[in-house]
């Protein structure tokens, strides 16, 4: 090495405090390693005696643990300083120059070996010099390797560290400074003669504190019951005594109460005293632990659907640990008719544990039991409360209260209420079963107009049979199955899935009516209108929806009235204030003529308008336009993959799935859609029938195309991955220009439309992959999303009509229409508007007869096991596919 340039010097001064601190993070390395047994040593030395070792050991073994311990420290002091080497600036330089890539240190203090004087080897090696000075400049020290895992594999350091940390926490430091007085012979009980200590030690449940006698100077004070009373005795044996009467038990007259240790259990208030010198008594005050006490605040009630809830408050002078509530059947104070006229079954009670506050004090506090036993036996029937809370002394508060009727769920439907009556006689007794089964035998009997749902018919004459054939041994377990059957039905029947939105609509009006009827609690009044708002939102939407731009609309010749959605929220709003003041008889009035409004009532477009006029309704009919293409695209994917399984078969127009799905989901989703109804209803039209290229002629698909990238049922020369890429950018330009940002209508709607962007553009990938299965559920799951984002605008749109002006989009209730109209499905309205014929209902019921008469007939001949085999397997196959 030789002088360096100015360059050179530059880049090496920048590297003073790098160097320095390497330096001393290589003095920390050989410190641990060299001195960590001494400071392990120290720490653990200092844990044992700071938690009274010294007092512990007999001064022999004492005197031979302080010698272990000095002649260990010096061993390793001394060994630790043979082997620590301070580190040199040469070694900290190396090992900084080991952390750059390069070692460029040692290329800025080095020279060329050769060269010299070749000024294109100068040159190279300037730029050498350069780049390593650059490297130089970002320089940073070294973290230290304190890591002692290779010299102490036990760990013991870290034992004396927590040992340490225990010490500072619970032991006395100030033993240590002791340590020179027992080691010495001169400690305190030498030169003041006996000495003593004494604590009391509450019972942990209560919290409170431990008492050091010493510090205690007053002649009484106050202790839990069963507190622990320790006293110790230090110098001359039998100079001090105790002397104490707060044991109940007799103190035996061979007891030794001079004992240097003792231990006693408050048990009665009495006097504890030290005899002897520097000796003291107390007189101490038993506190008895009080028993817990619980109260019910308020009433039992009812949150629908079903759940009941109540609040408690228990008490307790220290905390109260558990609770439980006992319920059971009040049979005397029940309405004992009919099927509660025998004697009620003995039953086990209802054991419910009492929710305890998380957190904070169980001293005094509220909590809230909610639970869902509408399906108990117990349920809508007088029962028994019994609150009971137990303490940590296992002392108990308990507090017994009669309630009139268990709140549960109420039916207002009348044949699910009355199912539900025959399940509650049948769980009373199983004496009610044949009673049950007469009753439930009669209700079905003839089920047409009375049953509007075929699975919970079904599922009642099940009940029936089960019932008739137990009726003399009715097991528990038939019980508890037709009970369960019986809630089933009355749950399918009281919310039944109704796909109308009319019906929906009706239903929720009968089931408020009903309910008024019954005289409802508040909260159930307040849910089913929360229900009855639904419905009529889902049933605007689907007006809307339905409202084909351009079309005739109703003849307005005779008595009509427009109304806003705001309009229907303000006489909703009014229904329910009149039902709170009382006033059923006017809520009821107003609640059939809302029923009258609803059922007549038509979508119109504004005046002098063919088509939307707000960017809202443009929206959503290009919505309608993509949901449209995407179902048109899904089905010729569905035709390409059966040609792939069944090539050279013809598809029938008719029989096809894709087909079946478009003609009845197009008519509930994209509705009024020009140029549709031809291909949804009847036979295609021509063009149609050319679009749909070899699928439909039965025709092999051309050479040279692949799977998912066919012609893709149109005469437009572009595969079917492409026109689903277009369709994606259009659906993308949509979303763009969504109306309703910023509100929560609007941003749902946003992201539906997102989800769909997402699951076309996975679309696109799988048919250009030619996976057309994948594409298929790809295209599934984006009309899904289409549709749910049609609903949020429309919701959307439907929540700011009543802000908009006159003519763009209000709902025309016509009161007499003079002609008459049309259902969203196209079919004639009935008498006084109602969508549905009266004709259409009978031939639905006659359908529906038939049908059930069919799979009765299926059943019994698949039951004639003397049929031929492969007639059998056959109605079989039948019986599954329903």
């Amino acid at each position: 090495m030789t002088d360096q340039t100015p360059s050179n010097d530059a880049a090496l001064r920048r590297l003073i405090w790098p160097l320095r601190l390497t330096r001393l993070g290589m003095v920390a390395e050989r410190v641990v390693r060299a001195f960590w047994p001494v400071w392990t040593i120290v720490l653990l030395a200092v844990a044992l005696f700071a938690f009274g070792a010294a007092d512990a050991l007999p001064l022999e073994l004492l005197w031979v643990a302080l010698g272990l311990t000095l002649a260990a420290l010096v061993w390793f002091a001394v060994k630790g300083i043979r082997i620590f080497e301070m580190p040199t600036p040469a070694e900290a330089l190396d090992r900084l120059d080991r952390t750059l890539p390069g070692r460029p240190i040692t290329a800025l203090i080095d020279t060329p070996a050769v060269g010299a004087d070749d000024p294109a080897s100068q040159s190279v090696w300037a730029a050498h010099v350069a780049r390593m000075a650059e490297k130089v400049a970002a320089a940073r020290a070294p973290e230290p390797n304190l890591r002692l895992s290779d010299r102490d594999p036990y760990a013991l350091r870290y034992v004396a560290g927590v040992a340490f940390a225990m010490a500072l926490l619970f032991g006395s430091v100030w033993r240590v400074g002791d340590m020179g007085d027992v080691v010495i012979g001169t400690g305190e009980a030498t030169i003041s003669g006996p000495s003593w200590e004494g604590w009391v030690e509450p019972p942990l449940y209560t919290g409170l504190p431990s008492l050091y006698l010493n510090d205690i100077t007053q002649a009484a004070f106050e202790a839990p019951a069963g507190s622990r009373i320790t006293v110790r005795f230090y110098g001359e044996a039998g100079a001090l005594s105790l002397r104490q009467s707060v044991m109940a038990a007799p103190v035996e007259a061979d007891a030794d109460t001079t004992a240097p240790a003792q231990d006693l259990v408050l048990e009665r208030s009495g006097e504890v005293a030290i005899e002897g010198p520097n000796g003291r008594s107390w007189q101490i005050s038993m506190l008895m632990d009080q028993p817990p006490a619980v109260v019910m605040d308020g009433d039992m009630t009812g949150v629908p659907p079903g759940q009941m809830q109540f609040t408690y408050t228990a008490t307790d002078d220290y905390a109260v640990i558990s609770g439980q509530a006992r319920l059971m059947l009040d049979a005397e104070a029940a309405d004992r008719r009919f099927g509660l006229a025998v004697e009620p079954e003995p039953r086990e009670a209802l054991l419910l544990d009492l929710p305890m506050p998380f957190s904070g004090s169980r001293s005094e506090f509220s909590e809230l039991l909610v639970e869902d036993l509408s399906q108990h036996p117990f349920a809508n029937l007088p029962v028994t409360v019994t609150l009971t809370v137990v303490d940590d002394a296992g002392q108990i508060g308990t507090i017994r209260e009669a309630i009139a009727r268990l709140p549960g769920r109420r039916f207002f439907d009348p044949l699910a209420n009355a199912l539900i009556e025959q399940r509650r006689d049948i769980l009373w007794s199983r004496e009610n079963a044949a009673r049950a089964a007469q009753i439930l035998r009669a209700v079905s009997h003839r089920p047409e107009g009375v049953f509007d749902d075929d699975g919970a018919y079904l599922m009642v004459r099940t009940a029936i049979r089960r019932l008739e054939s137990g009726v003399d041994s009715l097991s528990v377990e038939t019980r508890d199955q037709v009970a369960e059957i019986l809630w089933n039905a009355a749950i399918q029947l009281e919310e039944g899935d109704l796909a109308d939105a009319l019906e929906r609509l009706r239903r929720a009006q009968d089931r408020l009516s009903e309910a008024m009827r019954q005289g409802a609690s508040d909260e159930e009044i307040a849910q089913l209108m929360d229900e009855l708002r639904q419905a009529m939102d889902d049933y605007m939407q689907q007006l809307a929806e339905n409202a084909q731009p351009g079309e005739d609309q109703p003849d307005q010749s005779g008595e009509t009235m427009e109304m806003s959605m705001a309009d229907l929220d303000e006489m909703l709003r009014r229904i329910e204030e009149l039902m709170q003041q009382g006033r059923m008889a006017e809520a009821q009035e107003m609640l059939d003529a809302l029923r009258q409004m609803m059922e007549n009532m038509q979508i119109t477009q504004g005046e002098g308008g063919d088509g939307p006029r707000t960017p809202g309704e443009q929206t959503m009919q290009d919505l309608q336009d993509t949901l449209r293409d995407q179902q048109d695209l899904s089905d010729d994917s569905f035709r390409e993959l059966q040609e792939q399984f069944n090539p050279g078969r013809p598809n029938p127009q008719q029989g096809q799935p894709g087909q079946q799905s478009q003609q009845g989901q197009g008519q509930q989703s994209q509705p009024g859609q020009p140029g549709q109804e031809g291909q949804q209803q009847g036979q295609p039209s021509d063009q149609a029938q050319d679009g749909q290229g070899g699928a439909q002629s039965g025709q092999p698909p051309q050479d040279g195309l692949q799977q998912g990238q066919g012609q893709g049922g149109e005469n437009d020369g572009r595969s079917l991955a492409e026109r689903q890429e277009d369709l994606r950018r259009q659906l993308e330009e949509q979303a763009f220009n969504l109306p309703g940002e910023g509100t929560e209508g609007g941003e749902a709607a946003q992201r539906a439309l997102e989800d769909a962007e997402r699951a076309m553009d996975e679309a696109a990938d799988a048919l250009g992959r030619g996976d057309l299965a994948d594409a298929l559920d790809s295209q599934s799951e984006a009309m899904e999303a289409l549709r749910d984002g049609m609903s949020e605008l429309g919701r959307a749109l439907a929540q700011e009509e009543g802000a908009q002006e006159p003519g763009q989009g209000q709902a025309d209730g016509t009161m007499q229409p003079d002609r008459p109209l049309q259902d969203p499905l196209g079919r004639q309205a009935g008498n006084s508007g109602a969508f549905g014929s009266e004709e259409g209902f009978e031939q639905r019921e006659e359908a529906f007869r038939r049908a059930r008469e069919l799979l009765d007939e299926i059943r019994r001949r698949s039951a004639e096991q003397e049929r031929p085999e492969i007639e059998l397997e056959y109605l079989r196959r039948l019986l599954d596919q329903f």
